[in-house]
């Protein structure tokens, strides 16, 4: 795999600067998370770099079997468990059962907002670089992952192969927005808190905004304005 050279940084050394520059990125500090579910879970954003030197992220189809969400596209990741000592051990712990991710080659470099979902459970994005591809080998986990695969994490920043659907919340309007990509090995849509949480990181590593409007749920953010109890 050759060296990423970015055409506007005209640099081989885009990854590392990366990880440098989301090291010092500090989330919103969170409210009160107390008036929320006691669930809690983490998903794991896994930037690689790409043959072609663009920047991917790994992403599942989960299992057609599964009671909840089932077929649907996801990061890695899932409900905290009381063994694990933070919101980084669930995330890669889940990486490792789901895919076969060790997380030694996980360099995790930020843990951003986390997200209040409609059930009231806190689903916390957690932001690793995996430098060396040639050490995962990946191993769906049959029972909860039906395919792995990956996307170029700028396409969640652009206004193609997208289409989004309004909700309203309590009198509040806000989009759902939907990404069809084809990989390889399938055609799959990338959607909702997915799709909110790779917008959100692609915005952080481009350090632009999507060139469409994003209009959030107003409870995703709920952990950080303290609006729990209007949920």
């Amino acid at each position: 795999m050759g060296s990423y050279k970015d055409p506007n940084h005209g640099s081989d050394d885009v990854v590392e600067n990366l990880v440098q520059r989301l090291r010092l990125y500090k989330p919103t500090p969170v409210s009160d998370e107390t008036q929320f579910s006691v669930k809690r879970a983490a998903v794991l954003v896994c930037i690689f770099q790409g043959n072609n030197g663009d920047l991917r992220v790994i992403l599942t189809k989960r299992s057609s079997s599964l009671s909840s969400h089932s077929g649907e596209v996801a990061l890695p990741g899932g409900k905290q468990e009381e063994t694990d000592i933070d919101d980084i051990q669930t995330a890669l712990r889940e990486a490792k059962e789901e895919i076969g991710l060790e997380p030694s080659l996980v360099n995790v470099v930020t843990v951003l907002e986390p997200i209040v979902a409609k059930n009231r459970m806190i689903v916390v994005p957690v932001v690793g670089i995996l430098s060396d591809t040639k050490a995962f080998d990946p191993c769906p986990c049959a029972d909860e992952v039906e395919a792995i695969f990956d996307a170029p994490l700028e396409m969640f920043l652009k206004d193609e192969n997208r289409w989004a659907e309004e909700k309203e919340w309590k009198g509040e309007k806000y989009l759902l927005h939907y990404f069809d990509y084809e990989a390889e090995n399938g055609k799959y849509l990338i959607w909702a808190l997915t799709a909110g949480v790779l917008i959100r990181v692609a915005s952080l590593v481009y350090q632009r905004p999507p060139a469409f409007l994003e209009l959030r749920p107003r409870f995703w953010d709920m952990a950080i304005t303290g609006d729990g109890s209007k949920l």
